[in-house]
């Protein structure tokens, strides 16, 4: 087999920014499988060029050069960036591979796009990837090992590939690090529900702290698991016989069912500074949250009092939100979290809509067959500038004026003041002010309020809305257009658009 010119993209965003919050985080936003990728190809004894897309690279120059294969790692919001990418390199001749969550939740769609549609992916099949390289300009070959891999290169292998990541952040620098595969809860609305729960290798764990002890005068570790800690006391004993108290910050996810007070002890002892807990509604999901069968109000008090607890042990605390869950009706879901912003007042709250990811989960199958799935472009599936479910209690209009009511209230000048003083450190402390005044988040506020007000006085917003056309507004195709930019010239000829039942489709078909 000769030697492949590769190009691995890993896109954090899906358009060219100079936000500020950009600038500081989106490199921190780095995925592990591209760089596992890059490993792999390299190991096979290919030229490897990876790039993180932040959104301050020249696409030219650093996603467009020529290459013999390219892969590109992707979550949904950023697919028509992906499916630009892929064309421009189609058309030269390349073969294209998508990897990453978007491949896994629109397989159909995107093969439309690539030659290669990646699910579970491990080594061998990168490299039966390499080694059959055939373009499939019809239909991409949509390929997937039985399960996830059983072990993934370390830090030390990834390491050239996160120094030059690391380089495009000026201040905050995490290295991304995995110590798991999976989920253990069965949150119907996740990705990760589906997937068995798996540790990676421990002593893989040690060896990769150790040798970032080598690399950095003090590292800071962004752990992905999507819950950490489940093996609790395998991962601290890890990182107890490996790192000198002190040396490492550490930042994770993780449900409050996990973060007893004993378990918040050990943390702290150990360096965690950031902790991300779901609490994702007040009406249900309470195995995470370890409240139980309390609902409402004695939630949100127990919640918040655990928080309160955790931000003594740990300087920077975020709590998710999911808004349009099934079980919320009318104000009292979003005045609820109004309270417990208030009792809580050294969180960051983040607020995500309820979003329907083709076949990312078992509930996506119900909302389809429903009919409740919106066809809203990819490039607003990111669960905040979107929601493609409509709601079962809620007009949308309704809907849209109690979002706007509680992002105001959150991020106000009262709260901003209410997190900086009632944080300690000065990361936290910054980090909770450039949250809350940063272009994205304002953005994000305004944008929602502009749709509330569509849903009024645009007629072409109110049917999308409202099912009774399909037709895409005027609205969003200028926003895709303005935000893709030199590359909306090369999105393929229909791939701004999607067929959004496309999982029940396939589940209904009788099998060939």
């Amino acid at each position: 087999m000769r030697r492949l010119r590769v190009l691995v993209v890993d896109l954090t965003t899906e358009r060219p920014t100079r936000a500020l919050y950009a600038r500081l985080m989106n490199a921190n936003l780095a995925s592990i499988m591209p760089q596992v990728v890059a490993v792999w190809c390299e190991q096979a004894g290919h030229d490897v060029r990876y790039v993180c897309y932040t959104g301050f690279e020249d696409l030219r120059q650093e996603l467009l050069a020529p290459a013999d294969i390219v892969f590109i790692g992707a979550f949904t919001q950023a697919a028509h960036t992906a499916y630009a990418i892929s064309n421009v390199h189609r058309r030269r001749g390349a073969i294209t591979v998508l990897g990453g969550p978007h491949a896994r939740c629109y397989p159909l769609d995107a093969a439309r796009y690539f030659d290669y549609v990646l699910g579970f992916t491990t080594r061998a099949l990168i490299e039966d990837v390499l080694r059959g390289r055939e373009p499939r300009r019809d239909v991409g070959q949509q390929l997937s090992a039985p399960r996830q891999p059983q072990e993934l290169p370390g830090v030390q292998e990834r390491w050239k590939f996160i120094e030059a990541t690391l380089a495009k952040t000026p201040v905050l620098k995490l290295v991304p690090m995995l110590g798991s595969l999976g989920c253990p809860y069965t949150c119907s609305f996740c990705i990760d529900s589906t997937v068995p729960y798996q540790p990676l290798g421990f002593d893989q764990m040690r060896s990769d702290l150790r040798f970032l002890l080598t690399k950095m005068r003090h590292p800071r570790v962004g752990w992905h698991d999507p819950n950490f800690g489940v093996r609790f006391d395998d991962y601290l004993g890890a990182i107890e016989e490996t790192v000198p108290p002190g040396r490492i910050d550490f930042f994770a996810e993780s449900s409050l069912s996990l973060l007893s007070e004993e378990h918040l002890a050990r943390l702290e002892k150990n360096g965690f500074k950031v902790i991300l807990p779901g609490v994702e509604s007040w009406f249900a999901l309470g195995n995470k949250a370890k409240t139980g069968r309390d609902m409402g109000m004695e939630k949100v008090r127990r919640v918040a009092d655990h928080i309160n607890m955790i931000q003594r042990y740990i300087p920077y605390v975020q709590t998710n939100f999911v808004l349009g869950l099934d079980t919320d009706e009318g104000a009292e879901p979003f005045e609820l979290t109004k309270r417990f912003i208030d009792l809580a007042p050294g969180v960051f709250p983040v607020f995500s809509l309820l979003s329907a990811f083709g076949r990312a989960a078992p509930l996506n199958l119900q909302l389809q067959r429903e009919g409740r799935v919106l066809p809203f472009p990819f490039h607003f599936l990111d669960a905040s500038q979107a929601m493609n479910v409509v709601p079962r209690n809620y007009a949308w209009r309704a809907f849209y004026d109690k979002l706007v009511d509680l992002e105001r209230y959150a991020y106000a000048a009262p709260r901003i003041v209410r997190r900086f003083l009632a944080n300690r450190g000065a990361i936290p402390k910054g980090m909770n002010v450039v949250r809350g005044i940063s272009s994205e988040r304002l953005d994000r506020v305004s944008h929602h309020a502009r749709v509330r007000d569509l849903l009024s006085s645009d007629r072409s917003v109110h049917r999308f809305f409202h099912r009774e056309t399909s037709t895409l507004p005027a609205f969003y195709a200028n926003r895709v257009r303005r935000d893709l930019g030199a590359l909306w010239e090369s999105l393929p000829l229909g791939g701004l658009l999607h067929d959004h039942t496309a999982y029940l489709r396939s589940a209904t078909s009788p099998a060939v």
